[in-house]
């Protein structure tokens, strides 16, 4: 026999959900109000308290209702979120369950590429999978054999809001971690991200990446094409991204792959440069063209990138040398069509100039005694002060260290090749009196 007050209890409970089973919209949007004003932060105890006994009876409704009207998005916000109180309650695997048995991932994964959905609904949606995935591995799994990971991934490229693509970093992250059976999906969906038109998706796609690398320990054949891609990006914060992804990728199998297409987009092929010809010719805004085109963009990232290398890791350089860097570098300071990629390329051919006196000699006859004082006096603004016989002389050269260094056998680099290349305040010492060295030679 149950008790007066149980009795009460379960009368009270039955005549809850009467009331939402009988009310229309409006009415339900006012139950589902006072149910997350009141019973948000419980744990799943406190839930069956309230309810006495039988929380699962109102989840079973909400998530029906959730089935019937998503596509409407009728009251999606309040219902996503009275949904996500009995998902994130301590001690709730049972009310997980249950909305896992009605298809729940499902539901969830079609609101994200549903158009007339509202933002802040699919931002909802996302916080729930996180939820999901946060549960344990066999959750993550049925998230991804969902078809989950194209989906999130899909949505992340079109998302409009950028603290919503945060969410989505942070669902992806959470499917890299404990689940080596979809682990590679993720990776390989990231990769794919890439490309996107959205600048945002980008850079969270680069940091994620770098996470799934460590993790994974192998690298697709396909990153090193999509990461040099995505160094024609004018965002700056992009392509902060790539580079320090690009430091990562060359302790890889892909280190050599991707110093020889770094090295290549010091010098754009003639199709690429040759695309906006016509345009040139008829139009009186040359600058503003050509400042934008991508393969100059790509060009002035990638000597930045070569230099933040080079600086890391002196076996790099030297491998770098011998891929005719030296040439490539000279070639992209000659490109008087953007003063950011000659910048950028006098900055590296400085410091391997510094420290690889064989460089120093081919670039000195190279460029001849007055243009190489003028480089070695500022190097970062040799660009504003060379006319545009000296840019051609550089875009011309045929300097070739990688032959010198087959019949040398070896850079020998200076002073600074044996110093550790983090320690900043050293290598500047050493380099100051090189410069002083120098300067008394001559």
């Amino acid at each position: 026999m149950t008790s007066i007050k149980e009795q009460a209890a379960i009368s009270r409970l039955l005549s809850f959900l009467q009331d939402w089973d009988n009310a229309g919209k409006v009415a339900r949007s006012h139950i589902l109000d006072n149910f997350i004003k009141t019973n948000q932060g419980k744990t799943s105890p406190e839930l069956e308290q309230e309810f006495s006994q039988g929380a699962s009876l109102f989840l079973a409704r909400l998530t029906t209702w959730l089935r019937l009207t998503y596509m409407t998005g009728s009251c999606l916000d309040k219902l996503l979120k009275s949904i996500g109180i009995f998902l994130s309650a301590v001690s709730s695997n049972r009310y997980l369950i249950e909305f896992l048995e009605v298809g729940g991932v499902l539901t969830l994964l079609e609101i994200l590429g549903l158009e007339k959905i509202k933002e802040e609904d699919k931002k909802e949606s996302i916080r729930l999978l996180q939820v999901i995935a946060n549960s344990g591995r066999k959750y993550k799994e049925l998230i991804c054999e969902s078809y989950g990971v194209r989906s999130i991934a899909e949505f992340l490229a079109k998302s409009k809001s950028e603290e919503t693509q945060e969410e989505v970093q942070v669902l992806l992250d959470s499917l890299l971690h404990g689940n080596p059976k979809y682990q590679n999906q993720v990776y390989k969906g990231l990769i794919a991200l890439l490309p996107c038109a959205s600048p945002k998706a980008q850079q969270l796609s680069l940091q994620t990446l770098r996470t799934a690398q460590a993790i994974i320990g192998t690298t697709h054949p396909s990153i090193v094409e999509c990461v040099l891609k995505v160094l024609g990006t004018m965002h700056l914060e992009v392509q902060y991204e790539a580079i320090e992804l690009i430091k990562d990728l060359v302790n890889y199998d892909v280190c050599q792959a991707l110093l020889k297409g770094l090295v290549e987009l010091l010098i754009p092929s003639f199709k690429e440069t040759s695309k906006l010809q016509p345009k040139i010719f008829n139009d009186s805004l040359v600058p503003q063209l050509t400042a934008h085109l991508p393969v100059f963009l790509q060009q002035a990232a990638a000597a930045k990138a070569i230099r933040v290398l080079a600086r890391s890791n002196m076996n790099i350089a030297e491998k770098m040398l011998h891929l005719r860097v030296v040439h490539s570098l000279l070639a992209a300071m000659g490109n008087s069509d953007h003063s950011n990629s000659q910048r950028q390329a006098s900055l590296t051919l400085e410091y391997f100039v510094q420290v690889f006196p064989v460089v120093e000699e081919h670039v000195r006859r190279s460029m001849g005694e007055d243009l190489y004082q003028l480089f070695l006096s500022n190097a970062e603004d040799l660009y504003m002060k060379i006319d545009s016989v000296q840019a051609d002389i550089l875009a011309a050269n045929k300097v070739n260290v990688s032959k010198a260094l087959h019949l040398r056998g070896s850079p020998h680099s200076n002073t600074s090749f044996y110093l550790d290349a983090h320690d900043h305040d050293q290598q500047a010492y050493v380099t100051y009196f090189q410069k002083e060295d120098m300067e008394g030679t001559e």
